[in-house]
């Protein structure tokens, strides 16, 4: 390990987790943290209030190796699922509309068709989007489905000769506003199966994406409602090694691992915030450091981050490893972002009123805890899938 990683090391690392990662991979995750604060920190505030997505930093991603590392096609080195995961925490750390907003490219796109594509698709799609060419978005929640996709998906696919037409409408798709490409999911009224189609959004006419207005978490964040319109897509715009539902599944599987990553990052920026703020804030004459129950909310909070860091990290230790971790990666997501909302709210707690002001670091990602804790699977979805797996038995209706 170098002198500079030990420097950069969190001190919210309290295991010292990071150790696992390679030497190369330590100091990828440091040029990652350094990027992050110089371009991201300075600007994200303003750009959450406004509810407006930064695209200056856009340009710093792929030079970072973040897009895509999966995929032979669009990787820059090797690297693990640990090291994946420890850059997804380092992009939660620093704003979560950010983290998601690479979740979605990246994670959930690229992944689409990295698994459901066949070798001359990734060929084709997976070095533009990973050189920041093209920007993906990924397209399965309606707006009257969400839990229940898997079997209320409503959006439809007719096989009209060589192509495909689609019909319906999508809601909450990240990044789609300004998406040059979104894999949209939908039921092939033939075989009833679900089914992924690569969507180019300039060249598709029927396709319409309207930003939804009003949110108060990841507000950065451009998620858009999706109507789908007699939209024509020729069959090789078909991925054509995704052919039902558990195909689907197996995406957002892997990404739902990255999301609890992203979880614990926003605690851990969070957390840090709360540290700045009461060793530098007096009352009654002392720092507000010194106080017994100040001390405990910081000590509770780092307790609740150290959990999911080791969940998280055994977790990504299993995909390395190539063994099953579906219902893993649900404990970890319900697990870790039910304990994310909890330092959240200590945190804001600890700065008192001054908490709900963006300008210290917690209120933005107080209110972004709550869309971690509901999107890739709810909660209660998602104990579900672990319930499933302890009993033998479906309880999702």
């Amino acid at each position: 390990m170098t002198t500079a990683t030990l420097e950069r090391t969190l001190d919210v690392d309290f295991y010292h987790v990071q150790e696992l990662l390679a030497d190369e991979e330590q100091e990828r995750a440091v040029r990652i943290r350094e990027a992050l604060e110089q371009h991201v920190t300075p600007i994200i505030e303003d750009h959450w209030e406004r509810a407006e997505f930064p695209h200056q930093i856009k340009p710093i991603f792929p030079e970072l190796g973040v897009y895509g590392p999966l995929w032979e096609e669009s990787r820059l080195w090797e690297n693990t699922a640990l090291y994946r995961g420890w850059v997804a925490l380092e992009f939660g750390r620093n704003d979560a509309s950010v983290a998601t907003f690479v979740g979605v490219h990246s994670g959930l796109a690229m992944n689409a068709i990295g698994m459901c594509g066949d070798a001359g698709q990734r060929a084709e799609w997976l070095p533009r989007m990973a050189r920041g060419e093209l920007i993906g978005a990924f397209g399965l929640t309606e707006p009257l489905h969400g839990s229940d996709t898997a079997r209320g998906l409503e959006t439809t696919a007719r096989r009209v000769g060589g192509e495909w037409v689609l019909d319906g409408a999508k809601r909450w798709i990240g990044n789609a506003t300004f998406a040059d490409v979104v894999v949209i999911w939908a039921r092939d009224v033939a075989d009833d199966q679900v089914k992924g189609f690569i969507v180019e959004t300039a060249t598709s006419p029927g396709f319409t994406a309207t930003k939804i207005e009003r949110k108060q978490s990841l507000r950065v964040v451009q998620n858009a409602d999706i109507t789908l319109e007699g939209v024509r897509v020729p069959e090789e715009r078909r991925l054509q090694l995704g052919n039902g539902f558990r195909d689907t599944a197996r995406v957002l599987a892997l990404t739902r691992a990255e999301v609890a990553w992203q979880a614990v990052g926003n605690a851990v920026g969070a957390y840090e915030a709360a540290v700045r703020y009461v060793t530098e804030r007096e009352q009654f004459g002392r720092p507000l450091a010194s106080f017994q129950l100040v001390q405990d909310l910081l000590a509770r909070s780092l307790g609740n981050i150290t959990a999911s860091i080791a969940m998280c990290t055994r977790l990504s230790q299993l995909m390395d490893e190539g063994r099953p971790y579906d219902q893993q990666a649900a404990l970890a997501k319900a697990f870790v972002t039910a304990r994310g909302r909890e330092v959240v709210g200590w945190c804001r707690e600890a700065l008192g009123g001054n908490g709900i002001q963006l300008d210290q670091g917690v209120a933005r990602r107080f209110a972004d805890a709550e869309a971690l804790y509901t999107y890739e699977g709810t909660y209660q979805m998602n104990n579900l899938i672990v319930g499933r797996s302890i009993t033998g038995k479906s309880a999702f209706v």
